[in-house]
Order: C-alpha cells, then structure tokens, then sequence
C-alpha cells in the first residue's frame, strides 16, 4: 500500500492536501508572484497517512464492488434466478445499500494493516528477483496466498455461523437466499472485516511482491463477485464454483470455502451441487425452486430452534 500511496500522493493527494490545508509560503524574491502552493500536513505525519488510507481504501472499494458487480450483473448473472420464490422484493437496491453503507466500515477497520505496510512493518518487498529462485519464491507466493487464505476464511465464516456470532454478524448476508452479483459485498461491516484478516496477515507472516500482492487483492475482489453471479458454468469438484456458493446460501451449513473445497471436504461441510445448479432444465424449474424454498425454510426453522434451546 505505500507504493499505491506514494503514487496518490505525487498526482493529487499533495495538491488535494495543499489546498485544504495551506503553509505560508510567502513570495519568490524575483517575480514577486507566491511560491508552489505546499500543505501544512506533511507526506509522513502519520494522521495524514491514516487520513489518506481512509477515504482511499473507502473509494476503492466503492469502485471496485460496483464496477465487477455491475458487470458479471449485465454479462454473466442469470436473470431469471430473480423469480425464485427466495427471491425478496427490490433485493438488488437492498444488496446495493448493504454493500454501499458497508464499505465505509470495514475499509476504515483495514486502514491499521495498510498503516503498518506504508511504515514498512510487513514483508512486502519492492522490486523483480535477479534469481531463478527469487522468481520461483515470487511466483510460488500466488498459490501460497490462495491457500493459506482459503484456510483463514474457511474457519473464519464457519465460525461466524455459530449461533453467537451468526446473529450479530452474519445474518444479513445470508439474507440474500437468492443472491446476484451485488450480494457480493452486502454484509455487517465486522463480518466483512473478519473475513478479510488473512488477507492482510499473510504478508506480514511470508514476503511478497508488492505491486503482486495488489494483483491479488484486486482478483480476490473480483473473485468475491464472481461466486454469487449464479452462472454455475464450472463443474469442478476442487475449486469453490459459485454453483457451490449458491449451495451455501440455499443450504446455510454447507461449503464455507473461498476458493477450493478442500477445508469443506475435511470438516464435513462439503455439499456438492446438483443438478439443481448444472441442469437448465431443472435449474429454473419451479418445482425444484419450491422444494429449495422448503427446504431452505426447514434449516432456518432448525437454526432458530436450536439458538432458543441454548438460549433457554
């Protein structure tokens, strides 16, 4: 993040600060005309620093959730998933104030992590390798990246599911039974947070590249948007499809994974797809729709059931 800071603050953070907060600067002796406008806030005082991650971190994510989501929600989302029964009323203007109200939260609760990346206290690194094993390091910290927070997340949302933590935080996302593209990011901003640790974690335990590590942050976004876009084209058992999302949030226990269903298959949460989500036959079919709603229906009824028992 202090590269993507560094480039903000040369082509308009300076200016931005300059105007907002002014130093005297006085006039040049020969032309009588004031000196460059310079800001009072210098680049590393370190209000300035979390200041600026703030409202960048804010308006990234603003960017980056509404411009993947309302692509995948024009060029890829199935449409007619929206007459499901599970389907609720204006859900896409829901899932977008969500999302958008979000944001804002879960961004600033990051803004620590970046801090410490500008202050130089993670492991990211700049620069290429100069040796094949550097590049095989660099290159072999993709997968890395994708495993080691494939298992983050995996405990992470399964214990969001606990019947403490569920209520309080994960609920209004599985609000969304039905979900499009837009669910993506509609979420309790803690809830949101909680997920995204080991994200920012893995560079502070393992080097890596920095302007690769955006790279990942930027797919990971992407990838966020693509398992709730409803179109279940992947048939793969290994990797986390958004046919096997779409089971997730049908099915509420099942398939806590990001990326592959490796974790599941080892906790017991694996519930593979059906037809339901490969057929197009049965896919749209209402009848598969009603029993899904029933059934959907009998696993919340159960949720509720258990959480007054513990209650009680």
């Amino acid at each position: 993040m202090d590269t993507a800071l560094e480039w903000c603050d040369e082509h308009f953070l300076d200016s931005v600060y300059a105007k907002l907060f002014p130093a005297q600067t006085g006039f040049n002796t020969t032309t009588g005309l004031p000196l460059a406008a310079v800001s009072s806030w210098a680049r590393e005082d370190d209000l300035r620093i979390v200041l600026s991650l703030s409202v960048l971190v804010t308006l990234g994510g603003w960017f980056f959730y509404l411009f993947a989501a309302t692509l995948s929600y024009y060029l890829v989302f199935d449409h007619e998933s929206m007459k499901h029964p599970k389907f609720l009323k204006n859900q896409v203007r829901l899932e977008i104030e969500c999302a958008v109200k979000a944001v804002p939260g879960f961004s600033i609760l990051t803004v620590p992590w970046f801090y410490g990346e500008v202050k130089g206290k993670s492991l990211l690194y700049d620069g290429l390798p100069t040796t094949y094993a550097g590049w095989a390091y660099m290159l072999a910290t993709i997968p890395m990246f994708l495993l080691f927070t494939d298992c983050g997340i995996y405990w992470i949302h399964r214990y969001l599911h606990h019947p403490i933590l569920y209520k309080r935080l994960h609920k209004p996302h599985h609000k969304w039974v039905m979900p499009t593209p837009f669910a993506s990011h509609a979420f309790h901003p803690l809830d949101g947070y909680a997920q995204s640790v080991p994200y920012h974690l893995f560079v502070y335990l393992f080097p890596m590249q920095k302007w690769l590590y955006i790279g990942m942050f930027i797919f990971v976004n992407f990838w966020t948007v693509m398992i709730h876009d409803g179109n279940f084209i992947s048939h793969s058992t290994i990797i986390n499809t958004s046919a096997h999302h779409a089971v997730h949030h049908l099915y509420f226990n099942y398939n806590y994974g990001q990326y592959f269903t490796f974790w599941d298959r080892l906790g017991g949460s694996h519930r593979a797809p059906t037809d339901e989500q490969y057929d197009n036959d049965k896919k749209n079919d209402k009848k598969v729709w009603a029993e899904q709603a029933r059934e959907a229906e009998s696993i919340e009824g159960e949720v509720l059931r258990a959480r007054k028992q513990k209650a009680n």
